[in-house]
């Protein structure tokens, strides 16, 4: 997987904290990695490109079911295009007589020993290739239903189809669900190929029923392929030289006619946060945010607009990790930049440029799912969704439909099952930003986890709106079964000389941290039931159990909700530091704490801001000052009561 690119990972959590020089380094093509790490030998480009053309890349993937001769495709392109290494064809000629058995042009791709000794592909291998126009990625993607995880991680990346059927032994379950795959993908340039033609006698009557049929079941899902082509892999036909029986295209000359959607360059400005790096030597103050650039362009001087957050400014510099200065960066490039103003931008969010077309922001989303987890996807089981490099927990909400990929039939079930397509309704804890599918692919494919592996991956379709989120439903139930003390809340506020408050401090890290413990120290030393409870306290505690930081913050707020909603209850004033809350996580901080009030205050200015506190206080402003700005609020609110009959 290139650095930077996150928008669907290999595995749970590979790619999600890069180090800054890595994240700044412009993905390349040549890395030799396979999906699942294996290295697949470097192959050499022997093909000269047209002199004053510019190179471009495409990425396609090969799909079909299991034996109809996927890799033996992908083997013949490499070896008809003349971009295997000096000697490596004659090699893997010899290995097959060695073994006695005889040579296939997908051995050339089946490089690990227990690949070839099942005859099938397990994993997304990537190989590479050149014609005169442009430079190839080929993915290799399995047919087995078992791996079709793997191949959904390959098909993300690709911008076109090779689908390839077995023209001996016809359409199957897996030629049909791939397809309903690559158009869920949003994957639109599809060219299909029937192979082994020679075991049909090359009938193109068996084709013509083979192209009829599938056009049919394309037609259904909204596909429209580019055009089938007859083949015949093993013996060449028609793959990059054109059979005597046919006048069509061959597969290499349709491959070079396929758009390579630049359209992604000139589309809406796309930047998912990958990570933001602060540097403190030599007086350095930077703050770079750094990511990859999945469509649009970003130049200095851009007034742009990071969501969910809402926060704005403008870039300030574009920075790279030992190259040269540049004021612009287009799609695919990884790069960093500077903002105008000192905002707090987390991973996750999606930088737009002000007057493009923005992302969609929502928590509550229906999408096309393909599910491969081993227990079923059930509703009020928390999973954990990524999108672009947003994480973040989810639940299924609804389950709309499930899918027959074979004859597109529905049915409705509560459940989705295992290698079920379903229509689903999925609720993320806090809205998340994201485009549809059909406008922009790249940002609209997710995955969801589910006990650490990749138990499913979709896309989306929609925004839904909903009248009660889950996190409203969930505290209906507590409130309907809370158990309730026979002291009254008026009781202990007499007792105590104040009533109950959540007091949450919010703003520049260390100068709110400061003001919330200098806080609780003055409620304290008047005599007030007060009590600081840290975020990093839950962290390391209550058996937290998260792997990243974004999961640890989602998880740590939560718990923070549940715990003030008690010990507000025993009418204590509660206080707590959350540096940079956004209004998502002052939303839930209250609907946790319900009925419970929460007072606000943040420290530092409040600019690029998107909620307004109760007490505003100034970075410069000493503590006892902060301290009295709150205070008197609390007098005001009559939350402390000075005066008590």
């Amino acid at each position: 997987m290139e650095e930077g690119s996150l928008l669907w990972p290999d595995s749970p959590e590979s790619g999600t904290r890069p180090l800054f020089g890595r994240a700044l380094e412009s993905p390349t093509p040549d890395s030799g990695a396979g999906e699942s790490g294996h290295n697949l030998e470097s192959v050499m480009m022997n093909t000269e490109p047209v002199p004053g053309q510019s190179r471009d890349t495409m990425n396609i993937v090969v799909v079909g079911h299991v034996d109809h001769g996927k890799s033996t495709v992908i083997g013949r392109l490499m070896a008809d295009t003349n971009s295997l290494p000096v000697g490596k064809l004659e090699q893997v000629k010899a290995r097959c007589v060695q073994k006695a058995r005889p040579f296939e042009y997908a051995f050339l791709l089946d490089a690990l020993a227990d690949e070839q000794a099942q005859g099938i592909t397990i994993d997304s291998a990537r190989c590479f290739f050149r014609t005169p126009r442009r430079d190839y990625i080929i993915i290799d993607a399995p047919g087995h239903l078992e791996f079709l995880r793997n191949m959904i991680s390959g098909a993300s990346r690709a911008q076109a189809a090779l689908l390839v059927i077995d023209a001996h032994e016809g359409i199957r379950e897996n030629s049909r669900r791939h397809g309903y795959m690559l158009s869920m993908l949003g994957i639109r340039q599809i060219v299909v190929l029937v192979n082994k033609m020679d075991l049909v006698g090359y009938d193109l009557g068996v084709f013509e029923e083979i192209r009829r049929d599938y056009a049919a079941f394309l037609a259904e899902i909204g596909v429209t392929p580019i055009d089938f082509i007859p083949i015949c892999a093993r013996d060449g036909n028609n793959i990059a030289r054109r059979a005597p029986w046919y006048s069509g295209r061959t597969v290499l000359e349709h491959i070079d006619s396929l758009s390579s959607e630049k359209t992604v360059q000139s589309g809406p400005l796309r930047f998912p946060v990958q990570d933001i790096y602060k540097f403190t030597e030599h007086g350095d103050d930077r703050r770079i945010v750094a990511g990859t650039v999945e469509s649009g362009e970003i130049a200095v001087g851009d007034p742009v607009v990071f969501l969910p957050s809402g926060k704005r400014s403008r870039v300030k510099t574009l920075e790279g990790f030992s190259q040269p200065a540049c004021d612009r960066a287009g799609a695919g490039q990884a790069t960093g930049f500077t903002l105008a103003d000192e905002l707090y931008i987390r991973p996750g969010e999606i930088m737009s440029r002000v007057e493009d077309t923005p992302p969609l922001v929502a928590s509550r989303l229906r999408v096309s799912l393909f599910w491969m987890g081993k227990a079923p996807m059930i509703r009020g089981k928390k999973y954990k969704l990524k999108l672009a490099t947003c994480r973040v927990s989810a639940e299924l909400r609804e389950v709309v439909r499930v899918l027959n990929a074979d004859d597109l039939s529905s049915q409705q079930k509560q459940q989705v099952d295992r290698h079920d397509v379903a229509e689903c309704v999925l609720e993320t804890t806090k809205p998340i930003a994201f485009d549809l599918v059909a406008d922009l692919p790249a940002t609209a494919r997710f995955v969801v986890v589910d006990h650490y592996e990749i138990a499913g991956g979709g896309t989306i379709s929609g925004a839904v709106a909903a009248s009660r989120s889950a996190l409203s439903d969930h505290v209906a139930r507590r409130e309907s079964g809370w158990e309730r003390s026979e002291i009254s809340a008026e009781t202990r506020a007499l007792r105590y000389r104040h009533r109950s408050k959540f007091i949450v401090v919010s703003g520049a890290p260390d100068a709110s941290n400061a003001v919330a413990k200098a806080l609780e120290k003055a409620l304290f030393e008047e005599g007030y039931v007060a009590y600081y409870l840290g975020i990093t306290s839950i962290d390391h505690g209550l058996d937290a159990d998260v792997i990243d930081h974004a999961e640890k913050r989602e998880e740590g707020v939560r718990r923070l909700g549940e715990l003030a909603r008690i010990l507000t209850d025993t009418g204590q004033i509660l206080i707590t530091n959350l540096p940079d809350m956004d209004r998502y996580e002052l939303e839930q901080l209250r609907t946790l704490n319900a009925p419970n009030e929460i007072l606000v205050a943040r420290v530092g200015d409040a600019a690029g801001h998107e909620w307004q506190p109760d007490v505003s206080v100034a970075l410069d402003a000493s503590q006892a000052q902060a301290v009295g700005q709150i205070m008197g609020h609390l007098r005001e609110e009559e939350i402390i009561l000075d005066y008590v009959i």
